[in-house]
């Protein structure tokens, strides 16, 4: 339930609810000093009708929603060009309106009619509202709720489907890596949803995200390789799972990230510690690692002896590095 101050005066249909909320909306829009009182007052009664506009959708925890009145909301709401206002004007808006549209945009996405998602097919016909959507994670003022509101509209096949290929997808490898943490693990929320992409950009997007896994920032790092592994390990994703742990360059990847975190001279106390209480397993699994098992996977890349020899050179270091490593924690205990 909200916490605002505004409460729906008088019931009113979903046609006068819209059009409030549309004139409010386009109020919000000033051009000069001398309008910031008209503004403040657009914004207070944004925030009235965004209230009564919740109360219609989902009751007012006194009162259910009338099922009539939700279909004829989300109905007007598309047929007024209110969707696109709501997507527009939200870098516009406080705090609790915000969170009020998050909430509304959900319930509207989910009213059908006739077997028809009214507001879904909206957006269908205006998908740069999506782009806006995904461009919004650069104002981390409101990145969280267009976040949210993203993967409300990419449970759409259509919407996913659009976004997945759009130009505006790669901008989450950019997203990922941004200082604000809530914002860079929303986005990784999001980033989630690309199984689909996946199967039909697998080398274009594994080219990128190889970029995420050897990143300078070592949160980036840590966040895209627990990505990858919770991605590869969902049972829809076994095929890509399987096609990427064949690939011996993102085997190398993968080596060359295991020998930062044991080569470096100043490890951590708690990586010393993983390293010194896992070494057998690790040192187990990589003696038993070789490039000569994936022969037919070398012989499609051409991987000559040469590289062969470089892959198995930097599993020793490796190993030597962690057995000391172990060495050193049993005599320091």
């Amino acid at each position: 339930m909200s916490f605002s101050f505004f409460k729906p005066s008088r019931p009113k249909t979903p046609t006068e609810v819209t059009k409030a909320i549309k004139d409010s909306l386009m109020a919000l829009d000033i051009k000069t000093i001398s309008e910031v009182k008209s503004h403040e007052k657009a914004m207070e009664e944004v925030e009235k009708n965004f209230v009564t506009m919740r109360c219609m959708l989902s009751g007012d925890g006194e009162v259910e929603p009338d099922v009539d009145q939700v279909l004829e909301l989300a109905l007007e709401i598309s047929k007024e060009d209110v969707l696109s206002l709501l997507v527009h004007e939200l870098p516009s808006l406080g705090w609790e309106a915000r969170k009020d549209l998050v909430h509304c945009w959900s319930i509207l996405l989910k009213q059908q009619i006739d077997s028809r998602y009214c507001c879904v097919e909206y957006i269908e016909n205006h998908m740069e509202l999506l782009d806006f959507l995904v461009a919004c994670y650069d104002n981390k003022e409101i990145a969280l709720h267009c976040g949210n509101m993203l993967r409300e509209c990419i449970k759409f096949p259509t919407l996913a489907q659009y976004m997945l290929n759009s130009a505006s997808f790669v901008l989450f490898f950019k997203y990922v890596e941004l200082p604000t943490f809530d914002v860079a693990s929303d986005s990784f929320s999001t980033f989630k949803v690309v199984s689909e992409y996946l199967t039909a950009h697998y080398d274009e997007f594994f080219d990128m995200y190889e970029k995420l896994l050897t990143s300078s920032n070592y949160v980036t790092r840590r966040q895209s390789l627990k990505l990858l592994s919770d991605f590869l390990l969902e049972p829809s994703n076994s095929n890509i799972m399987k096609r990427y742990v064949l690939e011996v360059r993102y085997l190398k990847v993968m080596m060359t990230l295991l020998k930062v975190f044991v080569a470096n001279p100043n490890k951590p106390k708690e990586i010393k510690i993983i390293l010194a209480k896992n070494h057998e397993k690790l040192v187990d699994l990589l003696q038993n690692l070789s490039l000569s098992l994936c022969s037919s996977v070398k012989k499609q890349l051409s991987v000559t002896g040469g590289e062969d020899e470089e892959f198995e050179e930097e599993k020793e270091l490796i190993i030597k590095e962690i057995e000391q490593v172990s060495r050193l924690h049993n005599l320091k205990r």
